[in-house]
């Protein structure tokens, strides 16, 4: 990003608009909850700055968020804007952020769960954006930073895979599992995933060494010995797991605490209980690997914010191959 910038935000033109949509959760329940709201733009300080908003990123965290069922997010926080990600353009920025963004600039970011994306207007803290690479559109670039950082940081942060290392990936074909699959590829580990029969050729296509379909194949019967399962299931997936890991290997959930006891029991680790947390170092080299091709991001669908209730739907009762973008310009 720029290093000279001649732009500050007492500059703001007079034009700058005052208000903007968001996406808001006046108190927890079904779709009928949510409301398109006009809020007044906040105010970057330091060194956030305020983005504007082209497309943000839909995943299962929304709809929990919005059934009251992700923790951080309780009573004391509502109204909430929901959305984690998103990408756009610098409008203003607080006084310790003009040494590193310019007005206009594209940028894209994973942000912390006190804000939400899902609005035309957020504020970006300088940690938690990058700027988007050459080549990279919008809408691609806002499907990047939640499910790919989970992924980054569930295989390499908590299950410690390194190259030559055998993991298993359940629901490799979902917006968290084709990062997965493709980031343990790069990473140098052979690959085993499982899917429905209509995603075995998807797999195939990111570099699974073995697509597993589960509706017709046991996967404990054929990855043996594994280093790492990356759960994306839970349930009786999960309880199956415990024996494909070889003696000290781990499993890596991204959806419920793992029973420790049971990980003894079986002579492997468990890791605790996980979030995904902003990191921009991160996201930089995940958007190098998609800007030269290393990691293919496949978006599926996209919606426009007005239609939110539909996109949730399509995430939560679908099974979605992919990411699912609300375009907002």
């Amino acid at each position: 990003m720029a290093t000279d910038n001649p732009m500050r935000e007492s500059e703001t033109p007079e034009t700058a608009p005052r208000s903007g949509r968001a996406l808001v959760i006046p108190r927890f329940g079904g779709p009928e909850v949510m409301e398109v709201r006009d809020l007044p733009l906040p105010v970057p300080q330091d060194d956030e700055v305020l983005v504007r908003v082209h497309a943000a990123s839909v995943n299962p965290v929304d709809y929990k968020t919005r059934e009251g069922q992700f923790p951080p997010v309780g009573e004391a926080q509502l109204p909430a804007v929901l959305g984690r990600d998103l990408a756009g353009t610098i409008e203003t920025f607080g006084t310790r952020a003009h040494y590193m963004v310019r007005h206009g600039d594209p940028v894209f970011a994973f942000i912390d769960f006190d804000r939400g994306a899902q609005a035309d207007y957020v504020i970006v803290k300088a940690i938690e954006l990058c700027a988007i690479p050459d080549g990279l559109d919008m809408t691609t670039a806002a499907a990047i930073p939640l499910a790919a950082m989970t992924a980054w940081q569930g295989l390499f942060d908590h299950g410690g895979l390194q190259s030559g290392q055998r993991v298993l990936i359940h629901g490799g074909a979902g917006g968290v599992g084709q990062f997965a699959v493709q980031l343990a590829r790069w990473k140098g580990a052979e690959v085993f995933a499982t899917a429905g029969p209509d995603d075995q050729e998807l797999l195939r296509d990111f570099g699974v060494d073995r697509a597993i379909d589960h509706t017709s194949e046991r996967f404990e019967e054929i990855a043996r010995d594994v280093d790492l399962v990356f759960d994306l299931i839970d349930g009786e997936t999960r309880a199956r797991s415990w024996g494909t890991l070889r003696q000290g290997g781990i499993l890596v959930s991204t959806v419920s605490e793992p029973d420790q006891a049971e990980a003894a029991r079986h002579g492997v680790r468990a890791a605790p209980r996980w979030l995904a947390r902003p990191n921009a170092a991160q996201l930089g080299e995940i958007g190098d690997l998609v800007a030269n091709g290393t990691v293919k991001v496949r978006v599926v669908q996209t919606f426009p914010l007005d239609q939110a209730a539909a996109a949730q739907q399509a995430q939560a009762e679908g099974h979605v191959s992919g990411k699912i973008v609300l375009t907002l310009v």
